[in-house]
């Protein structure tokens, strides 16, 4: 593997020229992902395309878990009738990559067992692929039968259609079909150039993880703009972003005791959840942690009030906690709905390029927080949280130890951040990004690897932002957990792993 074929990055550092990336022939291209792939601490964090000059230009970023370094690189083609040989069929986890350049720009990858649609972006190549057509899996057999769910749910979750192919109540197949609410969210932060704009866009990617890609869109900004912060923002970022993990992990437990009829682990959880969130809504204004995390400053710098509050807080839900899912993980009625229900192998796992709580319920240590640290997180490492089971109940018993694990984190965080001098940083509207540069922020929100790039032009402006959510690698997953399940088990399954809609739906 020759070092001329790529740059090295590091997540959230600076951003380099350009044209320093290197441009390959496809197969070369090609070759260096499959073999940069053969291992298993790697995995693909972006490949996209984007116009340039009348060419389509190429874009790979590989994460090398344990050196923590990016592998970047590129490959570029004309536009206009383009056919190139499908990675998938040697590297599956590149699929739906692959699915997202063919919907976009409308490039043949020869031998793609699954070129489909992927959001249906309005600006997407074939006009004719629309929703009604779309072209489900289909098995012929007077046996077999099909169930469709959705795109519309009962409640307010977003539109998603799930194609059930089963034979009686067994699930042989299920095909997830999104799109339903495309946004264009990307396209968005080309038009909005007013840096506070672009901060509201990011917090609305997706609800439930505002903290998470509003940090990873300022990490973006402040490398491309060469802005630095200090330890103590560092620090309460993190704190941040470890109460957003905690308030989900222990709302989706939550609801995985309503799909499993045990009402006392609801409504447990859900009063225990509301704790959390209104720390949140103490210290900045807003359950979700809107408005907290802003390029080069905060408005809402913590302070003893707030961590007093947090840490009481954190001691009497923790120990709630903590009986709670004690007894919830000992009733078995709760286990008889949970262990061994939807399984995803660790080999499974590993061939679609899973991230976050997926990937670490089948024993794969992929967490951003120490492969590829970032903020205070360089300073403070973060072992992962690991189960192997890669059912339900692993799913279920991850957001339980991560939920204490960041319980623990956070009390070691504000512990941190008293001992630093109270030095406080306002936000930055002004900045001015370094022109013809690319760079990469990496976060590990509570559904896993959040990763946002951009490129600039001669001028500084951003020509190209890219915005990928771990639901992106994730939903596969799930579509391979209720295989030969019985359908009944769907509910359970899919609100293990909890996936975005309008996070993969951008």
């Amino acid at each position: 593997m020759s070092k001329e074929s790529y740059i090295i990055l590091k997540n959230n550092s600076l951003p380099v020229d350009f044209t320093e990336i290197p441009v390959l022939e496809y197969a070369l291209f090609s070759d260096l992902v499959k073999l940069l792939l053969k291992e298993d601490f790697r995995h693909c964090v972006a490949y996209y395309a984007f116009e340039e000059d009348q060419k389509l230009k190429f874009l790979c970023c590989i994460a090398d878990d344990q050196s923590h370094e990016l592998f970047v690189f590129s490959h570029e083609a004309g536009k206009n009738g383009l056919s190139l040989k499908s990675l998938t069929p040697e590297c599956p986890q590149m699929q739906n990559f692959e699915r997202e350049i063919h919907e976009n720009f409308g490039v043949q990858f020869e031998g793609h067992p699954w070129l489909k649609p992927v959001r249906y972006a309005y600006h997407r190549a074939d006009q004719s692929k629309v929703m009604d057509n779309y072209p489900f899996f289909e098995i012929e057999s007077a046996e077999l039968h099909e169930v469709g769910v959705g795109p519309i749910h009962a409640g307010v979750i977003e539109p998603g259609h799930f194609r059930f192919i089963c034979n009686g109540e067994n699930v042989l197949h299920l095909e997830i079909h999104l799109g339903y609410q495309h946004r264009g969210i990307e396209n968005l932060f080309l038009e909005k150039e007013n840096p506070l704009q672009r901060c509201i866009l990011a917090e609305s990617i997706a609800g439930d993880t505002a903290v998470g890609h509003a940090l990873a869109h300022v990490q973006l900004m402040e490398s491309l703009a060469g802005i630095t912060i200090n330890k103590r923002l560092q620090i309460e970022r993190c704190i941040a972003l470890e109460l957003e993990r905690l308030a989900v992990h222990i709302g989706d437990t939550a609801a995985l005791c309503t799909d499993v009829a045990y009402q006392l682990g609801q409504v447990v959880c859900e009063a225990l959840r509301t704790t959390i969130i209104n720390s949140t809504q103490l210290w900045c204004g807003n359950r979700f942690g809107k408005g907290l995390i802003r390029p080069g400053g905060t408005n809402y710098p913590l302070n003893e009030t707030v961590t007093d509050h947090i840490e009481k807080v954190l001691e009497d839900t923790g120990k709630r906690f903590i009986k709670l899912t004690d007894l919830i993980y000992s009733l078995p009625s709760v286990l008889s709905r949970f262990d061994g229900i939807g399984i995803v192998t660790k080999e499974q796992s590993q061939t679609i390029g899973t991230v976050g709580m997926a990937a670490r319920t089948t024993g794969i240590p992929r967490d951003v927080r120490s492969s590829h640290p970032f903020q205070y997180y360089q300073s403070y490492k973060v072992e992962p949280v690991l189960t192997h089971s890669g059912d339900v109940l692993a799913r279920g018993m991850q957001r339980n130890l991560e939920a204490r694990q960041s319980i623990h984190i956070i009390k070691e965080l504000i512990s941190e951040w008293q001992k630093l001098s109270d030095e406080l940083q306002l936000p930055d509207y002004h900045y001015q990004l370094k022109p013809n540069s690319f760079a990469v922020s990496m976060v590990e929100g509570w559904r896993g690897e959040i990763c946002h790039s951009a490129i600039t032009d001669e001028r500084g402006r951003v020509i190209h932002y890219k915005v990928k959510d771990p639901s992106f690698h994730n939903w596969m997953a799930l579509a391979l957990a209720v295989r030969n399940q019985e359908i009944s088990d769907f509910p359970v399954c899919n609100k293990s792993f909890n996936l975005s809609y309008c996070g993969f739906d951008l």
